[in-house]
């Protein structure tokens, strides 16, 4: 009787031994595979956009249009937002060296307090950019849309996306996927501890570009066809 009691305490420990592994390997996989994924989606992205961003204007090449990717121009805390700033100087500066020669401010719209492109268009008439080749767009509600109009409604094949690198990469990917041939001018980056939380927000943005295709995200606003340049 002690014999078998033995053996089926020791068939007992065995069994909650191999179901304690099937737990904790099928706990550490949930917990390693979405890093995987950020860490996978965010390689691709940045692997396959690497030989379209420019960070020097002599080395760029000539687009009749530059797309802007909006952003605020003031942070939460009221203080002027570098992000746009340097967007800003970055587009001036390709459209002063002839690099472009029209310029698409595409950014959200969709209070009345809140109004990217119209910043946008105020700061590079500031930095000299004449108000005839400033078009916008105020329906650039995300980097999708933003890349996506820049065909469908400026009927742009070819063009100049113009952001931070981090967000280039995400941009140039979603308009090369579009069978769009755009390339990109890297506005100065921000760099230090206050960039974490954009860099960190930026990881899953590059996985959600993966789960637009999956679903054929497309612009949530079209509209009517914009000639530039007439």
């Amino acid at each position: 009787m002690c014999n078998f009691t033995l053996f089926m305490k020791n068939i007992w420990q065995n069994r909650i031994r191999v179901i304690w592994t099937w737990v904790s390997n099928a706990v550490a996989i949930s917990l390693l595979l979405p890093v995987l994924i950020i860490i996978l989606a965010n390689q691709v992205i940045i692997v396959s956009s690497e030989s379209y961003l420019f960070d020097s204007i002599d080395d760029i090449p000539h687009n009749e249009v530059g797309l802007i990717l909006g952003t605020s121009n003031r942070l939460r805390d009221g203080s002027p937002n570098p992000y746009f700033h340097n967007r800003m100087k970055a587009a001036a500066d390709l459209y002063h060296n002839g690099k472009v020669d029209y310029l698409i401010a595409s950014g959200d719209n969709l209070t009345r307090w809140y109004n990217e492109p119209r910043n946008m268009r105020l700061e590079l008439l500031n930095l000299g950019v004449p108000d005839s080749v400033i078009y916008l767009d105020f329906r650039g509600l995300r980097t999708l849309d933003s890349v996506v109009r820049c065909k469908k409604v400026f009927g742009q094949d070819s063009f100049t996306i113009i952001s931070q690198k981090f967000h280039n990469q995400r941009a140039i990917y979603i308009a090369r996927q579009q069978g769009l041939q755009a390339v990109a001018y890297n506005a100065q980056n921000i760099e230090g501890k206050s960039s974490m939380r954009v860099r960190i927000r930026e990881w899953f943005a590059k996985v959600n570009v993966f789960l637009d295709q999956m679903m054929k995200k497309q612009p949530a606003f079209t509209g009517e066809r914009i000639n530039i340049g007439n």
